[in-house]
């Protein structure tokens, strides 16, 4: 009978874990299809369904619904559901890096990106000595300063991609200087973020040990060096060969299967398994580009529609504005501000050295300002890793919500000079619209184009 009623409270779980994910999928959906209609992302709408099925909006309500409908023992399910759809979704990340976006900026780009990162990264480690007493200890474990400054900074250095591209593309700017530009240098905001995440991933794994810290670095370097050198020619052999026999099926699984195994390798590495999964990514081939298009990322955007909206209900879920004191509310109002005068004055200041005007200016450092998923990816990560307390989560939370909203009521209405016009012989504009385009719906992901806008990321552009 033991046996018996374990096995049935096992089985109960997974039906309420089943019911969630259902709640999760018509939340998402109702609250992303709102955000459209504000003009906002549909991440924002996503991230806000999750905050209201919280403690800080459902939980408030009586009966206590939200332990109800979301369980402490159905939890950790629904966590590793959402890892495995974050997974292959950074899997997709990185197979979407878009080399061809950054080359025909690439100095400018490059310049835009460091000055946004060193200005916000130099802010937030300004300002992580005020935050530090109060969050220096998470789950009664000391974190270390240098871990918890190092992490702010790159918090408040993200700019999320995939959100930007949405963005663009709603108010016609991929065209323009301001967007091709932001587009580039997001690109590189995002390569950067992840590396940086993988230093804050073996700092925290080493806890002070600088011998374990070299011993992770050496790992990590050798790790880099074996998927670029090795595992690239490798899958891109293999890629071909299926490809040409039409072994679709078989092409998915071991390629899901990579992804998922590079993730594995990181987290044994000691930097965090996202890395993995965009690294494998990254090295994984971009010809044929429409048969892949067709047959291996359809394939993942449909499952990445049911998986990943589970990522923005579990961040949610650890989001409590109730929690947060009226210094905290002092400490948030000091969060916003840094983040966002780190990557305005970071993102504007080179772009009027280089011929913008100040309405391009702006515009560029108010798209390159958005964090959304990026940030919430990031943050989880940080809370996996035993960062961030609850009450600092909730804040960057809140901060990545708010950046990211901004975005797009603040955005110049009229159209700015579009790209190959007047500007410095580094000016954005040699790229075309079509290949951004391209590019940007791809990163967006399936919660905002659907599967079928797929087949544009990978097509051969002339």
């Amino acid at each position: 009978m033991t046996t018996l009623a374990a096995a049935g409270a096992q089985d109960m779980k997974l039906a309420v874990m089943l019911v969630d994910i259902g709640v999760v999928l018509v939340a998402g959906a109702a609250l992303g299809r709102l955000a459209r209609k504000l003009r906002q992302p549909v991440v924002v709408g996503e991230i806000v369904a999750g905050i209201l099925l919280g403690p800080s909006v459902l939980g408030l309500l009586p009966g206590n619904l939200t332990e109800r409908l979301f369980p402490a023992d159905v939890r950790p399910l629904l966590s590793a559901v959402s890892q495995v759809g974050l997974i292959l979704f950074m899997f997709v990340v990185g197979w979407e890096f878009e080399k061809r976006l950054i080359r025909p900026h690439a100095r400018l780009a490059a310049g835009v990106s460091l000055s946004s990162i060193a200005m916000a990264f130099g802010l937030g480690v300004a300002l992580a000595p005020f935050l530090y007493d109060e969050h220096a200890t998470v789950a009664g474990h000391h974190i270390s300063f240098v871990a918890f400054a190092t992490f702010i900074g790159t918090a408040m250095s993200v700019t999320a991609f995939p959100v930007l591209a949405r963005i663009l593309t709603e108010n016609k700017l991929l065209d323009t200087r301001a967007g091709s530009l932001s587009l580039a240098s997001a690109a590189i905001d995002d390569l950067l973020a992840w590396c940086l995440l993988a230093y804050v991933s073996a700092l925290v794994t080493a806890d002070g040990d600088y011998s374990d810290l070299a011993g992770i670095g050496l790992r990590s370097a050798a790790y880099v060096a074996g998927m670029l050198l090795v595992v690239r020619p490798l899958v891109a052999r293999l890629v071909w060969r299926w490809a040409a026999t039409e072994r679709w099926s078989a092409l998915l699984a071991v390629v899901c299967a990579g992804a998922l195994t590079s993730a594995w390798l990181t987290t044994w590495i000691g930097i965090h398994a996202i890395f993995g999964a965009f690294l494998f990514g990254f090295v994984m081939p971009r010809e044929p580009a429409m048969v892949l298009a067709e047959h291996l990322r359809k394939p993942m955007d449909h499952v990445s529609v049911v998986l990943l909206p589970v990522f923005f209900i579990v961040t949610g879920l650890g989001v409590d504005l109730g929690a947060l004191t009226s210094g905290d509310l002092v400490a948030l109002v000091a969060i916003i501000v840094v983040a966002c005068a780190g990557k305005l004055a970071g993102a504007i200041l080179p772009a009027r050295l280089a011929g913008f005007s100040w309405r391009e200016a702006k515009d560029l450092g108010l798209l390159m300002n958005t964090r959304g998923l990026t940030e919430l990816i990031i943050l989880n990560a940080a809370v996996s890793l035993g960062v961030l307390d609850g009450r600092m989560f909730t804040m960057l939370v809140i901060m990545a919500l708010v950046t990211t909203a901004m975005a797009g009521p603040l955005l110049s209405r009229r159209r700015p000079v579009p790209a190959g016009t007047a500007g410095t012989s580094d000016a954005p504009g040699t790229a075309s619209a079509a290949q951004v385009s391209g590019a940007s719906r791809a990163s967006e992901g399936p919660a905002a184009y659907g599967p079928d806008a797929a087949v544009d990321v990978l097509r051969p552009r002339g």
